[in-house]
């Protein structure tokens, strides 16, 4: 049987094949269309949503960046070691998500922190309290890291794949970027000193993949100055163009993975 792409799947697998075949020609070009409206994005999520800076800054940076500005409007909610458990139970996360007037709310668990049945629960709690509040949920899928290694980034990719066709939702395959990162350009750290949050490099990866699920617009195209990137300044221009190439490709293998019916292996 084959699975259903979701709607919001097909519609950023087009824009993504679209710019694959435009790139050359959009990188003199400018995008003649800016939104009617800023659109609003909330982050939940722990210290892999907020270091450097936090992603919602780097996404209200990037955006207002572009020409013409996409002008998203960010929020947090964030709590140290936190899973979407931890975030359910003791923040104000799901009065935050109720108050309403979001597009999208970006859902971070940290599956090492956690336990299977956890992220499953709760994310569905989460998106459930996203979807009745009208907005679109996104899950932030991290990576692996050696401290907690009972799982790796095949069984955090496959819980991801999981939830996501069990709650009909999308992901941003971070995680999977970072893999592919890794294996393609060993040479950029993606990782900060303790081998487990990220560095500049990764913290630029992250939002990339995000951005890029977010808008439906190919990565390659976000050459914005890294310096309107505070914290992130320090990256060169050949690592950022690399890191772009890897979140385009990810998204694409993301897709094609949730069509595949091989026994639930991501």
């Amino acid at each position: 049987m084959r699975v259903p792409m979701k709607p919001c799947l097909v519609l950023i697998l087009c824009a993504l094949c679209w710019m694959d075949c435009a790139a050359s020609a959009m990188k003199s070009e400018k995008q003649t269309e800016a939104p009617s409206r800023p659109k609003r994005v909330l982050f939940i999520g722990n210290s892999f949503t907020y270091w450097h800076g936090g992603l919602w800054t780097h996404l209200n940076s990037l955006s207002h960046a572009m020409d013409p500005p996409l002008a998203f409007e960010t929020a947090h909610v964030v709590k140290g070691g936190a899973s979407l458990e931890v975030l359910w139970r003791d923040t104000d996360a799901a009065s935050v998500i109720a108050r309403g007037g979001w597009d999208f709310v970006v859902l971070q668990d940290d599956i090492p922190e956690t336990s299977l049945a956890s992220f499953r629960t709760y994310a569905r709690r989460f998106v459930d309290a996203v979807r009745k509040a009208g907005a679109c949920p996104l899950l932030f899928m991290a990576w692996e890291y050696d401290r907690l290694d009972w799982i790796d980034m095949h069984g955090i990719a496959k819980a991801h794949r999981s939830v996501s066709l069990e709650l009909d939702v999308d992901v941003a395959p971070v995680g999977m970027a970072w893999s592919r990162s890794r294996s393609t350009y060993p040479e950029v750290n993606l990782y900060a000193p303790d081998r487990e949050h990220p560095s500049p490099a990764g913290m630029y990866l992250s939002l990339m993949v995000i951005e890029g699920i977010l808008s439906g617009v190919d990565p390659r195209t976000r050459d914005v100055p890294v310096a309107s990137l505070r914290g992130l300044e320090q990256l060169a221009t050949d690592t950022l163009q690399v890191l772009r190439q890897v979140a385009s490709e990810t998204i694409l293998n993301w897709s094609e993975i949730l069509e595949r019916t091989d026994g639930g292996k991501p």
